[in-house]
Formats: structure tokens, sequence, C-alpha cells
């Protein structure tokens, strides 16, 4: 029996304590941070991807604040490293976050602060479910972000709960699909401008590194 007062290890602890038992180690294993605008939807997505642990190291946290808080918070995490008494540094660090209602001018600078700084972004133009949509099909229409619930759970056959924590198992056996529809769509947008490619995304760019490290995809590598 478990004693009293044992707490049950979170994903970063258990990540922490392996990059630890492998720091005499010369090829130090890759590190990704990825911090999202939302507490659930995006983590329990990017979760997901059972990326093994003598593969490569993915924290996903989310937060539930504004873009530039969400760059702001990105950067401190970064600086604190993957441990606070051996700070190294994180290979790629992600934001995750939507254009929503922000402003044009507002959404494209937090976008080129954030790359300017060294960050990557995974935004969505209008809302990260843009990015489900996109595994059934290719929509390069403007659609206000509140229509995709009902078109996902018409596309779903069942209602769509944001927040659920299966969509990445739901929609798995499509995602070469959606990561062709949503690079299609940016080839829509020449010169890209974030805040008015209503709809565009680039968070399959981050769904591709992801799966640099999933143990299927490193058969033959």
């Amino acid at each position: 029996m478990a004693s009293k007062g044992r707490r049950k290890r979170s994903r970063r602890d258990r990540t922490r304590n392996y990059r630890g038992r492998r720091s005499d180690r010369q090829d130090a294993l890759p590190s990704f941070l990825i911090v999202c605008e939302g507490k659930k939807t995006e983590p329990h997505y990017f979760n997901g991807f059972r990326v093994p642990l003598s593969l490569a190291i993915v924290h996903v946290e989310g937060f539930g604040i504004t873009p530039p808080q969400l760059v702001e918070k990105a950067l401190s995490l970064r600086n604190e490293g993957l441990d606070q008494r051996n700070p190294e540094k994180y290979d790629q660090v992600w934001c995750v976050f939507d254009k929503d209602d922000w402003r044009d001018d507002e959404f494209n600078e937090v976008i080129e602060q954030a790359q300017s700084k060294g960050l990557r972004v995974a935004y969505s133009n209008q809302a990260f479910e843009l990015w489900f949509l996109l595994h059934f099909q290719y929509y390069d229409n403007p659609m206000h972000r509140n229509q995709y619930e009902a078109e996902l759970s018409s596309l779903l056959g069942r209602p769509y709960r944001k927040n659920a924590a299966d969509m990445y198992i739901r929609l798995h056996a499509k995602q070469e699909t959606a990561i062709n529809n949503a690079q299609q769509l940016l080839d829509l947008y020449i010169p890209r401008n974030p805040a008015t490619d209503n709809p565009s995304t680039t968070v399959h760019w981050l769904v591709q590194e992801l799966n640099r490290f999933l143990p299927e995809n490193r058969k033959n590598a």
C-alpha cells in the first residue's frame, strides 16, 4: 500500500528526473516546451503525442492567458530551463494561440515579437478547432469560430465538446490529410498576413516536429 502523503508525480517531474539520469551523456535528449493559450483543449491534444522519454522531452502547459502574456511566460520558462538546478535550455519553445478577436496589428505584432526572440508560433486564424476541421476536409472560405463547434459535431457524428481529452486519438488516422490541408491553405497567402489570412493555421508545423520523435516514424531513421 502506498504511504500516505505520497503525491502522484507529474509528467514534468518524471521528465526532469529522467533528464537528470542522462546528464552525463553528450547526446542530450531533444526537448520541447509547448505553452498554450488555452488551459485544456490544446494541452490535451499535444499530450496525446506519446513521445517516449527515451527519444525526447516534451513539456506541455496551458495557461488561459492572452497571446502577449503567453509569449512572456514562454520566455520566462525558457530562461528557467529544464531544471532550476541544471538550467539547460529547451531546443524548441512553441507558443500556441488564436486570432480570436485580437486586432490585426496586435496579432501580427505578437507573432513577430515571439519569432524575434527565438520562439516558434503555432497560430490559428480564427481558432485552434480549425486544425481539427482540416482533418476531414479542406476549408478556404472564412468561417467565424462560433461555427466551428457545429461543423465539428456534424463531422464527428457526435456533439463536439471543447476541452475534450480524446481529440488526438479520434483524429489521428486523418492527421496526414490535416497536414496537407493546412499547408495548402498557407500556400494561398502570398505574402502571408496571419491576422487577415482567414482561415489559416501553422499548428501542422508543430505536429510535424513532434511526429519526428514518435517510435513508428523512427523505425527507418
